[in-house]
């Protein structure tokens, strides 16, 4: 199985940091990315190993999800409307406008905006 792996530079510890997000508390430390890579390999490893010895579930890798990009969202009368409103004012679809703003407002956040 293959999980996903993030990695990050960490100020405080003056090294990186990568993690396992499907795997709680699954982390490791490395003073380059190369070694961050190799250690938290080694972690996940160790990971699945003691969660198999004492039967605690182990996670599906979260990057063997199919996503269909079809979401149903359930919302208030008036933000619908509001919604339609903006659409109309663009000039494009709902769906549209909602995959938009949607965007716009991911890429703001990860962007830490």
């Amino acid at each position: 199985m293959s999980y996903p792996i993030k990695i990050f530079y960490s100020e405080e510890d003056k090294g990186f940091i990568a993690i396992a997000p499907d795997l709680p508390g699954c982390s490791a430390f490395g003073e380059t990315e190369e070694t961050a890579l190799e250690e938290i390999k080694t972690a996940i490893e160790l990971w699945l190993d003691v969660a198999k010895e004492d039967g605690i579930p182990i996670p599906k890798p979260s990057s063997t999800i199919k996503y269909s990009g079809k979401i149903l969202v359930r919302t208030m009368k008036t933000l619908h409307m509001a919604l339609v409103e903006k659409a109309n004012e663009e000039g494009v679809s709902l769906n549209h406008y909602i995959v938009s703003a949607l965007s716009q407002a991911v890429v703001k956040k990860k962007a830490g905006y």
